[in-house]
């Protein structure tokens, strides 16, 4: 407890996004998978942020610990230290953005700090089916056009 975060790797790109992104994305693929003509959805699909969630492990990193406030710090192994990782992964969404009508609902700030929320939730011992529920119902909410 209160040991800071290292990281191997602070610059490296990612395609961050909260866990509902996904499962929604998912949820929505089923739907079409079990409609008459569900057939023609059985194929791979990606379901990830466009180009403007991508981030680095470090400015991720540094967001969270700005979100969780006091005690939260942020180290950088050095790069002896690291086995060699791609600098940058991307996941191309363009099939379920198209053919799906499936986008993302939550900014990467959003994300974090709802993540954030979650483990403060769950280190004060709160009742998390409360705590997922409503933000289950924050992420629903964030769709309605």
């Amino acid at each position: 407890m209160g040991e800071p975060v290292r990281l191997r790797f602070p610059r490296a790109v990612r395609p961050w996004q909260h866990v509902f992104e996904p499962l929604a994305g998912y949820l929505q693929l089923a739907e079409q998978l079990l409609a008459p003509d569900g057939a023609k959805f059985a194929k791979a699909w990606n379901f990830g942020p466009d180009a403007s969630g991508d981030a680095t492990a470090g400015d991720v990193a540094e967001l969270a610990a700005r979100l969780w406030g006091t005690g939260a710090r942020v180290e950088h192994a050095s790069a002896a230290e690291n086995p060699h990782e791609a600098g940058l992964l991307r996941l191309d969404s363009t099939s379920a953005r198209t053919e799906l009508g499936w986008k993302p609902r939550w900014s990467l700030e959003q994300a974090v700090s709802v993540t954030v929320a979650w483990h403060r939730a769950w280190k004060r011992r709160a009742d998390m089916t409360s705590v997922g529920v409503d933000q289950i119902r924050d992420y629903q909410a964030a769709g309605v056009s």
